[in-house]
């Protein structure tokens, strides 16, 4: 199993810091010969920005090219995205609940705690985008 995860994709900008790739992301059923015929299947186009020393002049808008990271830094950003928040309203669920006993309350009070969570992690954002990024293939 490779420890990187790549994904092609086309150049839609490049700027002195920054070049913007277009990729189309696909579910695992995507690629299936019946995916036609099939609701299950998925694909997104998504914008990934790679900031780095690979992002320079020598790049050209409609270039093909290899986006990669680790499968580390996706697991960052899995339990920054999904894990973390999961476990924190699922802590407010229960204590609330044992507090004051109302359901209400509770799912309530679960689901607020995620407003201050998520402006917490826009707050942060460029912190975190340094640990969770891209770099394009050679």
């Amino acid at each position: 199993m490779s420890s990187e995860i790549r994904h092609s994709g086309v150049i839609e900008s490049v700027s002195d810091e920054c070049v913007r790739v277009r990729i189309l992301q696909t579910s695992a059923c995507a690629a299936c010969k019946v995916a036609s015929r099939c609701n299950a299947s998925e694909a997104k186009e998504k914008i990934i920005e790679v900031h780095s020393a690979s992002a320079d002049k020598s790049r050209k808008i409609g270039d093909q090219v290899t986006v990669c990271t680790s499968r580390g830094v996706i697991s960052k950003a899995m339990k920054i995205g999904f894990v973390l928040p999961f476990l924190l309203m699922v802590l407010t669920l229960v204590v609330v609940l044992l507090l004051t006993g109302s359901e209400v309350k509770a799912g309530l009070l679960s689901l607020g705690v995620l407003v201050p969570y998520y402006l917490l992690v826009w707050m942060l954002r460029d912190r975190i985008g340094q640990q969770v990024s891209f770099y394009l293939e050679d």
